[in-house]
């Protein structure tokens, strides 16, 4: 081998595969995962809420092993891929007797981040119901939320990891690709914002919103162990006009182009949507636009 090998944007030295064949030859009975899970250990190759990257290890491992530069272990498992093999959300049958009210009548509403909870199944019905979109299992990091007046939901909220690109994003942000590379972690995607149809409570979305901006922080950075210093989101304007967005003081920055990052020519493949942003700190492009030491 006469170059390093780079995966991911790690490159992997010759001492590197050397190491990587000791360690296999130390551990004969050792199955794929269990080397991986031990070359994440020596190598201290961890994600920032301090979880080992086994999958991004074991598929390097993998490549190497294509590549010809080290030997696994014959297959043990297939383990089942949850996104080939999705299961359908059960439908949870809730009260939907009209609720018409105001705001200042539901105060205070109680936000419950749901999950890895007994209610994450209630979230994720809930908005394969009653939003356009349905429910997706979520990409990378998230969180969600139902709201509640009392016992009673009004509303689902699922954030996520960021699109990788997004035009107008990146010049409101200022930051280069290097950069976005590595931070963008630092900001969280609104992906599903759910107010159930039999709800009608004049300026609630916005109100949510707003507590949203000071409550998913906090969470955010409990379970992942990283801050996100901006939120965003996208809205169909076929169907919808941004309007709970503009009055909780997110900022209209654009729209997308209609094409995926994978579509490689200049074609529309999907629609084309209103992208908006909210900054949760004044300096936020401080630790978006450098690197951390």
């Amino acid at each position: 081998m006469n170059t390093d090998f780079t995966y991911r944007g790690k490159v992997i030295t010759k001492a590197d595969i050397e190491f990587i064949k000791k360690l296999i030859a130390e551990n004969p009975h050792d199955s794929r995962r269990r080397l991986s899970y031990k070359l994440c250990e020596a190598w201290n190759w961890v994600q920032k809420n301090g979880a080992l990257r086994d999958m991004v290890c074991r598929g390097m491992m993998l490549e190497l092993h294509r590549a010809g530069h080290i030997t696994l272990p014959a297959k043990q498992a297939s383990p089942s891929n949850p996104f080939l093999q999705r299961k359908t959300v059960p439908e949870i049958q809730i009260d939907q007797t009209p609720f018409e009210t105001t705001v200042a009548k539901i105060k205070p509403l109680m936000f419950q981040q749901v999950r890895r909870s007994r209610q994450e199944q209630l979230c994720d019905s809930l908005i394969a119901q009653y939003h356009y979109l349905g429910y997706t299992r979520p990409v990378g990091e998230h969180l969600k939320y139902i709201v509640f007046s009392e016992k009673r939901p009004v509303a689902c909220l699922i954030w996520s990891s960021a699109p990788y690109h997004i035009g107008c994003r990146d010049q409101f942000i200022r930051w280069s690709k290097t950069v976005r590379k590595e931070n963008l972690p630092l900001i969280a995607y609104n992906s599903r914002f759910l107010i159930l149809p039999w709800v009608k409570a004049h300026c609630l979305a916005s109100h949510i919103l707003g507590r949203m901006a000071a409550i998913l922080p906090k969470d955010w950075e409990s379970v992942y162990n990283h801050p996100v210093y901006y939120l965003e989101t996208f809205v169909d304007t076929e169907l919808y006009t941004g309007t709970c967005y503009k009055a909780a003081n997110w900022i209209y920055l654009g729209q997308t182009t209609g094409r995926g990052i994978k579509e490689k020519t200049k074609r529309i493949t999907r629609s084309i949507k209103a992208v908006w942003g909210y900054p949760l700190t004044p300096d936020f492009r401080k630790f978006l636009c450098h690197l951390p030491n």
